[in-house]
């Protein structure tokens, strides 16, 4: 069925209740998993978004949130060795998150996509968006989405 399964998390409650759904799929089918972490760069300047900072605090933040994420991919892997499921983890920065998994998915060659929605409706819909609706609406790999 499945060889290759990329998981993608914001290492929220809901995203780990995908990682538990995703590497039980993968320990079923014999799959190995990428493990996603995307990590935002910091807004360089007002226009983005950003208040005005020097670079090395913008260096330090950046790093924080890099580690971070190794954190939580940390913990995808060691739930893996648990279940007998071999993780590679991968970090990567990009303020496009949606576009950021659709091409790791890609690149490792996965041929299942796991991650979670938080559900959103309405104004916050429109706010914040959909990351995950997003990737369904472009990816051509099938996208498993738990709630």
């Amino acid at each position: 069925m499945y060889k290759n399964i990329l998981i993608a998390s914001d290492g929220s409650r809901l995203s780990d209740k995908a990682v538990a759904s995703g590497l039980s799929l993968a320990a079923l089918c014999g799959a190995k998993v990428v493990a996603l972490k995307v990590v935002p760069r910091y807004p360089r300047n007002y226009f983005d978004g950003g208040l005005p900072i020097d670079r090395t605090s913008i260096t330090r933040i950046e790093k924080e949130w890099t580690e971070n994420a190794h954190a939580v991919l940390a913990k995808i892997r060691d739930r893996g060795t648990d279940e007998g499921v071999m993780v590679k983890t991968v970090v990567v920065k990009s303020d496009l998150v949606a576009e950021a998994v659709i091409a790791a998915a890609d690149k490792h060659g996965c041929d299942l996509i796991v991650m979670a929605s938080h559900g959103r409706r309405g104004v916050k819909r429109l706010l914040l968006g959909s990351e995950t609706l997003n990737v369904l609406t472009h990816s051509e790999i099938p996208v498993l989405v738990l709630r």
